[in-house]
């Protein structure tokens, strides 16, 4: 029985976990793919000096970029102003690239089809990985039901017979 709970176990871990892999990676591309195409790029310029260093983290690192003000002209022709990621110290009036929606609403920049291959490999292999350990820690369950199960027949035995093999045992 545990030997049979064991293989259908790794054998559902295997192929399940690689199913979930692929079809959560998959999945998280093309919401990637979709979320590229919602948004494009607009040459936006900026309405005043860009801050002269960009803003640490709580790592102590940075971006390298800062966020400073920005005016641009959606296509039907309207002047939307916002915050957009410029190169530090850049003065007013230097172009920068702006992402915005179908709205004309700054949004951030989307991966690129490159980075968003990467997340979603990412995201696929650790949610593989999570469905194979489930799996794997549902096995492991069963087979501790049946230890616990073997200890209380070993026990209801040993109740029986014990007393038999304490008296040869004595004399």
């Amino acid at each position: 029985m545990e030997a049979c709970i064991v293989l259908t176990a790794w054998l559902i871990a295997v192929a399940g976990g690689l199913s979930v892999a692929l079809v959560t990676g998959a999945s998280f591309e093309q919401s990637l793919a979709v979320r590229r195409a919602q948004v494009h790029p607009v040459t936006a310029v900026l309405t005043q000096d860009a801050p002269g260093a960009p803003a640490l983290t709580t790592d102590g690192s940075s971006e390298g970029t800062v966020w400073a003000k920005v005016r641009w002209t959606a296509a039907e022709g309207t002047t939307h102003t916002g915050l957009a990621k410029a190169e530090p110290g850049s003065e007013a009036g230097t172009s920068v690239t702006a992402w915005v929606d179908r709205k004309g609403e700054l949004r951030s920049q989307p991966p690129t089809a490159v980075e968003a291959q990467l997340y979603s490999v990412l995201v696929g292999t650790s949610a593989g990985l999570a469905a194979g350990a489930a799996v794997l820690g549902c096995e492991r369950l069963a087979r501790a039901g049946l230890d616990r199960r073997r200890l209380r027949e070993w026990d209801a035995e040993w109740a029986r017979v014990g007393p038999q093999w304490r008296k040869r045992m004595s004399g």
